[in-house]
């Protein structure tokens, strides 16, 4: 009874520490994705677009402004009524039934694609940050691996030195352990300078200092995609913002096209004049009250399109528009199922890649102490025992990797997905 309650009590601090642990990761990640979007000035540039095309919507939706003249005669022209002082004249045009409207939903269309557009770079800014996050540590636990099997060289080198002195080894063993010590060190000042690299593009992408230090968990916790093969094929149809803008743009050429037909059609004018009359002369005056204002009633107008041919034109590059962009989604939507196959392998393949290392790194651990048993007591088979040891730096290398590269394949899938 004891060891059963035993049992449950490990399992139980275990699945508490993968919880700990992947809510440090998690909470590190997002620490770093809002300060990217706070502070990333390409992501500034996209909102900006947006937020223009928003002002686009009041411009297409109101009128033409109002037309106002005033003459003043130089020379009076002399009327029944009197001498013509000055004439002021406005006028109003009203663009036929439904133009505003379309204007303003083909305005309203447009802003809608502007808005997917900074979604598309705010989710590709999110996968560059997580991707490198992934990249900066798998050369993080690079160098830390590289600097432990450094030390356990070492130790190599001091018992080969000892096995020299005491005549049970050939001073050979010596050389290969300097030897595997040399190019440990150069790949170790390689990696060094790859975190380094890495480090300030990373720090680039959230436009901050680029010799800040990055913050990064001891280990990744091993995470699986949370939706099926037809669940993300569907998202990728329906919420990947490539897509989406590309279906607003498309409506936003339809309504162009209501507009262009609008447009062929006669605009109406209102307005009226307002003259300024003198005071005439008893002889040219034949009214009993000269010399008053006289208005003339409101005009009424409209335009004539006579050049059919330049509003046909206008209407049928806007169907060709909309047909062309249509077509444009459809191959976005292949393509990026495409990508996601790939990536999808990629996800499996490392996720396969896991356990397979995991097993090879504690088989290849135990191999190395046992030949290093037997050359304590021999002094036989060091090269193998620095074969195996490599062997194991290998493994332990190829386990981080997938790790890394399997979080890297689930954000790009999410990424296309439009989470």
């Amino acid at each position: 009874m004891k060891r059963k309650y035993g049992i449950i009590y490990s399992l139980t601090a275990l699945i508490l520490t993968i919880s700990a642990v992947a809510r440090a990761q998690e909470d590190i990640l997002n620490r770093y994705l809002i300060e990217a979007a706070k502070n990333n000035p390409g992501l500034k540039s996209a909102f900006g677009e947006y937020e223009a095309a928003l002002q686009k919507i009041p411009q297409a939706g109101s009128l033409p402004d109002p037309q106002l003249t005033f003459g003043y005669f130089i020379q009076p022209v002399e009327t029944k009524l009197g001498p013509q002082r000055a004439r002021i004249s406005a006028s109003q045009m009203f663009p036929w039934f439904g133009t505003l409207g379309a204007k303003k939903d083909m305005a309203s269309e447009m802003a809608k694609s502007k808005y997917e557009q900074f979604e598309e770079t705010k989710s590709r800014l999110f996968y560059n940050v997580k991707s490198t996050f992934y990249n900066l540590y798998f050369i993080q636990k690079s160098i830390g691996i590289t600097q432990e099997n450094i030390t356990i060289l070492n130790t190599f080198r001091s018992l080969s030195l000892i096995k020299v002195e005491s005549g049970l080894a050939s001073s050979v063993d010596v050389l290969r352990v300097e030897m595997k010590l040399a190019d440990l060190k150069n790949q170790l000042a390689l990696l060094s300078d790859n975190l380094s690299a890495m480090q300030a593009g990373f720090n680039n992408l959230l436009n901050v200092n680029a010799d800040r230090s990055v913050s990064l968990p001891d280990s990744l916790v091993n995470t699986d995609l949370d939706m099926t093969r037809e669940a993300i094929l569907d998202s990728i149809r329906n919420n990947n913002h490539q897509v989406l803008g590309m279906e607003f743009m498309e409506a936003s050429y339809e309504k162009q096209q209501i507009v262009a037909d609008k447009m062929g059609k006669p605009d109406l004018m209102l307005g009226f004049d307002y003259m300024a009359i003198g005071k005439g002369s008893d002889q040219m005056s034949t009214v009993s009250d000269p010399g008053k204002d006289a208005f003339v009633f409101p005009m009424v107008g409209i335009s004539i399109p006579l050049y059919r041919k330049k509003y046909t034109a206008m209407v049928k590059e806007a169907a060709l528009m909309q047909e062309s962009t249509q077509n444009g989604r459809l191959d976005k939507i292949n393509i990026l199922e495409t990508t996601y196959e790939k990536a999808n392998k990629d996800y499996q393949d490392a996720d396969r890649r896991i356990p397979l290392y995991i097993g090879q790194s504690e088989k290849a651990f135990q191999a190395m102490n046992i030949l290093q048993t037997e050359y304590e007591s021999s002094g036989k088979n060091f090269e193998e025992v620095l074969r195996m040891d490599l062997q194991l730096l290998k493994y332990k290398l190829e386990l981080e990797k997938a790790r890394a590269d399997k979080d890297a394949a689930i954000a790009f899938i999410n990424y296309i997905t439009g989470k």
